[in-house]
């Protein structure tokens, strides 16, 4: 069982390159950090479980080599959700923003629905869980871009099986089955899809052969040995990194 990690976030954001987003909650919790490794702008999403947790908005918009930081307001409730870049977006904020990649409705700032295949980092924030926060980085409905969660603070300084970095840099897009993947119009591949992400695929054997510290497919974490998830209770904070996809 996942620990509820399809879940992340609740409530408000304050970074650099980062609009105010609505909600003025304390920003007194744990912070991500994103960086853009990945060769090409991207637009931050983020969706939550349908459990309480507050959708975010005011999501940063990194071009390549930036970063930006979001605090997740402390408060009595949880904060489960996931993380992801939305790639090729054009049009405007509100009516006509679209994204090729990680489609998540008309807000350049914020999510309005699910979001479309792509590659997530996904936190469960628990204050009444002892052993929160837990993460994980997901390729269960696709790859998109490779992410790394490496966690910070105090706790994490010497990382151990409890406060392991997940994820993986290598540009997967390159291992994955050519009846899942989509290429832009230029060629260039672009998303790997998961045909089914409840059972052992291709797809799944291709990603976990080079990236075991990650789902391939949603029941992963069953499997004996594997290093799918991982939770560190002295992090004060994560710095999530996308990087080439190819």
């Amino acid at each position: 069982m996942r620990r509820a990690l399809f879940p992340v976030l609740a409530a408000l954001v304050a970074a650099a390159l980062m609009t105010a987003g609505p909600a003025a909650i304390a920003a007194d919790g744990p912070t991500v950090t994103f960086v853009n490794q990945s060769g090409e702008t991207l637009w931050i999403g983020s969706t939550v479980n349908a459990d309480g947790s507050e959708n975010l908005s005011g999501l940063p918009v990194l071009e390549d080599g930036r970063q930006a930081t979001v605090t997740v307001p402390a408060s009595a409730q949880h904060w489960r959700g996931k993380f992801f870049g939305r790639q090729g977006c054009t049009g405007d904020s509100g009516s006509s923003f679209h994204c090729a990649i990680g489609d998540c409705g008309p807000d350049a700032g914020g999510c309005a629905t699910g979001e479309q295949p792509a590659s997530l980092a996904e936190f469960n924030f628990d204050p009444q869980d002892q052993l929160a926060p837990w993460y994980d980085v997901s390729y269960v409905n696709a790859v998109s871009l490779p992410i790394t969660i490496d966690p910070a603070g105090s706790g994490a300084r010497s990382p151990s099986a409890e406060c392991e970095p997940v994820g993986c840099s290598d540009p997967l897009l390159q291992y994955c089955p050519p009846e899942n993947l989509t290429t832009d119009g230029n060629g260039k591949p672009v998303l790997c899809t998961n045909p089914n992400r409840d059972a052992k695929t291709p797809y799944s054997d291709a990603i976990s052969s080079h990236c075991p510290k990650a789902y391939a497919w949603s029941e992963q974490d069953t499997e004996g040995g594997n290093q799918t998830v991982r939770q560190c209770r002295g992090c004060s904070g994560f710095t999530v990194t996308f990087h080439h996809g190819a």
